[in-house]
Order: structure tokens, then sequence, then C-alpha cells
């Protein structure tokens, strides 16, 4: 017997519009009718309808309520639309340059479970996402900074033009078992860089280690650019602590723009080339104290399975690495005071059996905890320096949520990221005869981000690149520009 599927339930936003015409035909009809027509009624309508739109999550709306009616059965939809211009300032005598770097994202997700109104069904989902970004030479700022490419001021340089990032199916358990999401496997067409090291806050930066790189991607194609057959699986003991790993086919070249995240084959030209990757973890999210500071401590190690020479010479069948993360509210502002739940009783407040104020507070709501407050960020990564350009890397930030009174959303945020390079590859160079060998690389960026309203920003920022190429011959860089978002 095949399930029913619940009624769409009645929505406001589907009879606004209307409402609104048929105020302005009765106003129309009532002047032409010799009667006083009410146009306050309808500006008041039009009025509503605009603060709605402005103050929601999407600048697309709700498309005249059939968006939300696509939820209830589980279907969503996101997009979002993301800018930045970087102005790139060099020492000495050079002159500064001005890049616009930009791109989009779309995505969709059905779950199953609701659109079968089925429970069991609930933590099964099908997703995909697809996106777009500049492939115009003058939309990378590293062209002018020509920092290694771990250190670009931009993480939207690799995968231009139009990519497939993910194509896949979800099965979890979601409230079926004793712990929510107790277990999760994922599969298809992933990003495995989305899948680790689940670092949200670092994701305000722009700078590519930082945001995206974070050292891994320095020795391996670990970007969100980065998409190829696999799978993971999430196990959840308690509600504070994990497991995950994953397996995944591994290519050469994984990240070129010229496959459009269409290498289903791996690497088409010789498919012997392509190999396993495997990456796992382990983490605790504890939420510490009576403030519940959320944090999340991890350590990971992947394996790259593809053939590579190390830089003195030696073949080997992949590449190692270790990370740890270590993330962590620090401070939360003081929750809003909760509103108390006022008795009802008779008219003048009195009780007929005892005469007891019945206007008195009974009870409070149960507080919700506030937003506002600094949080930390901090990764370390390390791998062998034979055959690995960046063996140990470090990244670490500080957020402020509502630094400013009354703007409670608006972010404060500071980075700070280094790499030292492989003695190995030192010495190689130097046996090459080459006496500009790179040692580290750093950058610090800083910004704060405006949030205008529930689906858009503004967000000015400073970067400075330390030793951008690693060696000291090329200067270090200075970006001050700005970023912008939306959310559709």
């Amino acid at each position: 017997m095949s399930p029913t599927l619940p009624p769409p339930p009645s929505r406001p936003a589907l009879r606004r519009p209307v409402a609104v015409w048929l105020a302005v035909l009765a106003a129309t009809s009532l002047a032409h009718a010799g009667t006083e027509a009410s146009a306050p009624t309808v500006e008041i309508q039009e009025q509503s309808t605009l603060t709605e739109w402005w103050q929601g999550k999407r600048m697309t709306g709700d498309w005249f309520g059939l968006r939300d009616t696509l939820e209830d059965y589980g279907l969503k939809f996101n997009g979002k639309y993301y800018g930045a211009f970087f102005g790139v300032i060099k020492g000495g005598d050079a002159k500064s340059r001005g890049f616009w770097d930009q791109g989009m994202e779309f995505g969709a997700e059905q779950n199953f479970g609701k659109l079968f109104n089925s429970e069991a069904l609930e933590g099964v989902k099908g997703f995909g996402i697809v996106r777009w970004r500049d492939p115009r030479s003058s939309a990378d700022p590293n062209e002018y900074a020509e920092a290694n490419s771990m250190f670009s001021p931009t993480n939207w340089a690799s995968g231009t033009q139009w990519r497939l990032l993910a194509a896949g199916l979800e099965i979890g358990s979601a409230g079926n078992l004793p712990v929510k999401d107790m277990i999760v496997l994922r599969g298809g067409w992933i990003q495995p860089q989305r899948e680790f090291i689940d670092q949200p806050l670092s994701k305000l930066f722009l700078n590519n280690t930082v945001n995206s790189a974070k050292g891994i991607g320095g020795n391996i194609p670990f970007s969100s650019s980065f998409s190829t057959w696999g799978g993971t699986l999430r196990v959840k003991p308690t509600e504070q602590t994990y497991a995950k790993g994953g397996l995944f086919m591994a290519f050469p070249q994984a990240t070129s723009s010229s496959n459009h995240g269409l290498a289903m084959q791996g690497f088409a030209r010789n498919p012997n080339r392509n190999g396993l990757m495997a990456m796992g973890e382990l983490g605790w999210t504890p939420k510490l104290g009576t403030a519940a500071l959320e944090g999340r401590y991890a350590f990971g190690g992947y394996y790259w399975g593809v053939e590579n020479k190390s830089y003195l010479g030696a073949t080997y069948d992949g590449q190692y690495g270790f990370y740890g993360q270590f993330d962590q509210m620090l401070f939360r502002e003081a929750s809003p005071a909760p509103a108390s739940v006022q008795a009802k009783g008779p008219a003048d407040g009195k009780s007929t059996a005892d005469a007891k104020d019945f206007k008195q507070p009974v009870g409070l709501e149960k507080p919700s905890l506030s937003k506002q407050g600094l949080s930390m960020f901090n990764l370390v990564t390390f791998a062998p320096k034979y055959n690995n350009q960046f063996p140990f890397y470090f990244q670490t930030g500080l957020v402020y949520r509502g630094l400013i009174p009354t703007r409670d959303d608006d972010l404060t945020l500071i980075s700070l990221a280094y790499g030292s390079y492989s003695f190995y590859q030192i010495e190689a160079d130097q046996m090459e005869g080459n006496p500009n060998q790179p040692n580290y690389s750093g950058i610090i960026e800083a910004g704060y981000r405006v949030q205008i309203n529930g689906w858009a920003f503004v967000q000015p920022f400073f970067q400075y690149i330390f030793r951008p190429d690693g060696t000291g011959i090329t200067q270090n860089a200075g970006v001050l520009g700005f970023s912008t978002g939306l959310e559709f």
C-alpha cells in the first residue's frame, strides 16, 4: 500500500498578494462609485510584505508560498552569490592593483521521510550541489600577490567555471536510535574537504589557507574543488562524541578547472594512476558550563594513494598526514531575561476561593542562550617532510559576534596562519643550484562582517601575507578590500 502524502498546509504568503490586489480593486471601485477609498489599508499591507521580505532569510523570499510548500514535502533549495574586491598592495615601489573575484552556488536536498510521510525514512536524504566561479585571470589577486597557491588571497581561484560539486544519498538514523543521528552514512559524488575538519568559523575568512586548504591542501588536492566517488560513515556513541571514516577515489589533477567536476573515471588519460584516499576522525563536541559553551576537539589523519616522488628522488605509493582541531566558545554574553508567564483569573484579579492575585508571575519561560560572545578556532597539521611541501602548519582565529551594542549579528574576526616548507625541499633546491629556497609563509587577516539583514552582508577586510612564496624574494603583500554575499 503506497504511503499517503500529507496535504499541503494553508500558507498566508499565498493569499497576501491576492489580498493586496483585491484591496486595490475595491478601492478603485469605491472611488468610481463616489465613495471615499481607504488607501492607508493597501499601503500598510504593501509595507508589511516588503518588511517581511527584507527581514527574511533569503533574497528570493518564499516564492509566494511555493518554497514553503515544497519544504513541507522535504524538498529544500538553497543558493548564494559571493564576491570580493581585492586591492593588492606590495612593498617597495610596486604599484597596487585591484581584482574582483566572484562565484555562485546552488543546491537542493530531498528528505524522503517528509516526502512519503514516514518517520522511518526521516534520515534518508538526496542532495546535489553545483557551482560557478569566475574564470578570468583578472579575477585572481594571486596573479599580483604571487603567493604560494595555498596562501592565495582568495579561496575561489581553483575549479573555476561551472562545476558539479556533489550528488549523492545520505542515510541516517535521525531520531530512531537512543542518540539523535547516531549513525549517518553518506555516499556518491562528494567532497572530502566538506566531510572532515568541520570548522565553520574558518569559512568567514577569504584567504585560501584558512578557509579551504588548512595546510593539507598544500600537500594533496584537499579543497572544495575536489569532488570524487566515495562514502563516509559517522557513529555517535553519545551526544558529545563521534567517530567518522571515509573512503574515496584519488586521482591526479583532481581540481583542474577543465574537468568541471565531472571526472567520473578519475584520471581518464591513464586510470591506472587512480588510487584510494582514506580519512578518519575522532571528535568530542562538549557544551561547557552553565553557559553551554560549544566546542569541537578532534584528531584525524589521511592517506592519499597516488604515486609520487620524494624530494630526494624515491618513489612512494602515497602521502599521509595528521591533524588536530581545537575550537571553543570562550565567552557568551548574558542571555535576555525570560518572559514571565501570567496566570489567568477573574477580571478583578482575585480568586473566588482564596483571594490571591492571579496576575502575579507564576513561572518563567526557559531562557534561550544568547548567540553573542567570543569564540576561537585552532588547527595543527603534520606530514612527513620527504614528500610533502608543508610538513607543519597551524592556524588560529578569534570571532566575536555582537561586539558593538545593537549590532548583535555583526562579526568581528581575526586569524593567523603559518606554514613551514619541507627541509628536504630546501636541500633538493640547493642540490639543483637554486639559491632561493622557501622557508615559511604566513598570513594575518582581519575583518568586520556587517549583517545587513537575514540574507545579505558586507565585510571589509585586510590581509598581510608574509613571504608569499616562502623565499623572501617576493615582496610581502597587503590586501585591502571587502567581500559581500547574498543568500537566494
